[in-house]
């Protein structure tokens, strides 16, 4: 396989990928200039499989045919649909079946999480974050704070890069986690940071929030589906996270949560609906809640089925492929994008993401050298000569080259689009 950083380079390396195969099971939007664009946004919101749209119309037949039938025919079986989607779920998220549950969306499973996970005494009352949240983390935990009738400024802690830096260091999130010990309840934090393409170390802050004797939850937007998860062994409390961007669900798509199975008996409280009660008992209506064994217990309302068909076709492609060969392919294909970077723009570029592999996932993000305000008037041209991609302020340009669908040629047309266009650019160095 060559390894020179060509277009002859990046075919002979697509035609030694035991996974290409999978390229051709998905929908590319077409650019304006013909032909599939160049999709490196993955990140963002996935593309859609070629078998999605036959699944919905599938249950769009039982519904059709069946009526409210559905929930009790064998072969529909509407109740337990999210059952049959926990085993792909669960090898995701490195968890056991009973611990994940697709339901709702990612906010209000946040919500509906913190609910159990953050019960603040007079003493310890403190919510970690970091400052660069995702807005709507930040949105949701501040809003339980005052839920609470906390004081945000005695409450929530941030923590940040260092003055110079724009990543986390896991040494400063541990020694915040430690200096606020027993007024620590919750370390909310995520798997990946969305701006940067960070990727935490979650076994380690899961060691010391518990240390500090906290509960600690991620937010696995950017993680679930990207890189490898163990959920269970590192004994994260919960995490919530997406079906929309790596997981390919659809826009929307119903969302998904992990609870540790050493919470589900252990009386914590939480904000209950139908759905979560016991199937055996759901139907008899009665005035007392009885919850499903495991995280489908923190269900709330009757299923979006119509959120989850997509998700199931997706996840069917997930078990078929191999979730340790995608990986292993995006560290390939992620780190081939890097090089490409580095060798073609890496005077004009700045590289945001980690270095190190085992510290990031299928996304590098990028931003101009000494070119304030310019950035986005990149980005613009990117997407209209055929790069859809994503832009994130103030200065951020996010591509996202997902193993699934993505092709090494994908990355070499990329890099060699923003060269071009930089090269044009009024006032070019070239």
């Amino acid at each position: 396989m060559s390894d020179a950083l060509t277009l002859d380079g990046a075919r002979a390396r697509d035609a030694a990928d035991p996974l290409s195969r999978w390229r051709g099971e998905f929908h590319f939007p077409a650019s304006r200039q013909g032909g599939p664009a160049i999709y490196l946004c993955g990140n963002s919101l996935g593309l859609q499989p070629r078998t999605a749209a036959a699944e919905v119309e599938g249950f769009m037949a039982e519904w059709r045919r069946l009526g409210v039938l559905g929930y009790h025919d064998a072969g529909a079986d509407w109740l337990n649909l999210h059952e049959r989607l926990a085993p792909a779920l669960a090898t995701l998220a490195g968890a056991r079946h009973a611990e994940v549950v697709a339901m709702q969306s990612l906010t209000i499973n946040l919500h509906f999480l913190m609910a159990s996970f953050y019960r603040p005494t007079s003493g310890r009352h403190v919510v970690l974050i970091e400052r660069d949240a995702f807005p709507s983390d930040r949105y949701a935990v501040l809003s339980q704070l005052d839920w609470h009738g906390r004081d945000r400024a005695q409450s929530l802690v941030q923590v940040a890069p260092r003055p110079g830096e724009h990543l986390l260091r896991s040494e400063d999130l541990i020694a915040a986690i430690q200096r606020l010990g027993p007024q620590l309840a919750l370390v909310m934090l995520p798997g990946i940071q969305y701006l940067t393409g960070q990727l935490l170390d979650l076994g380690a802050l899961t060691r010391a929030a518990h240390a500090a004797g906290a509960h600690i939850g991620f937010d696995l937007a950017h993680a679930i589906g990207n890189v490898p998860l163990a959920l269970h062994d590192w004994g994260a409390d919960f995490a919530v996270w997406c079906s929309y961007k790596y997981l390919n669900g659809g826009p929307g798509a119903t969302a998904g949560a992990f609870v540790h199975e050493r919470h589900f008996d252990a009386g914590l409280p939480r904000l209950a609906g139908w759905w979560g009660n016991d199937l055996t008992s759901r139907f008899e209506f009665g005035q007392e809640f009885r919850p499903c064994p495991g995280a489908a217990g923190w269900q709330v309302s009757n299923t979006p089925l119509l959120g989850m068909i997509p998700l199931r076709a997706s996840l069917a492609q997930f078990e078929a492929a191999g979730f340790a060969a995608l990986c292993a392919k995006s560290r390939e294909l992620t780190g081939w994008l890097e090089r490409l970077l580095d060798e073609r723009l890496g005077d004009r570029i700045e590289i945001l993401t980690p270095r190190d592999p085992d510290a990031r996932g299928a996304q590098l993000s990028i931003r101009l050298r000494d070119a304030r305000g310019t950035g986005k008037a990149l980005f613009d041209a990117m997407v209209g000569n055929g790069l859809i991609c994503d832009w994130r302020e103030p200065d951020v340009i996010r591509l996202a080259p997902a193993p699934l669908y993505n092709s090494f040629e994908d990355c070499w047309r990329a890099v060699m689009l923003i060269a071009e266009l930089l090269s044009a650019a009024p006032g070019s160095r070239s």
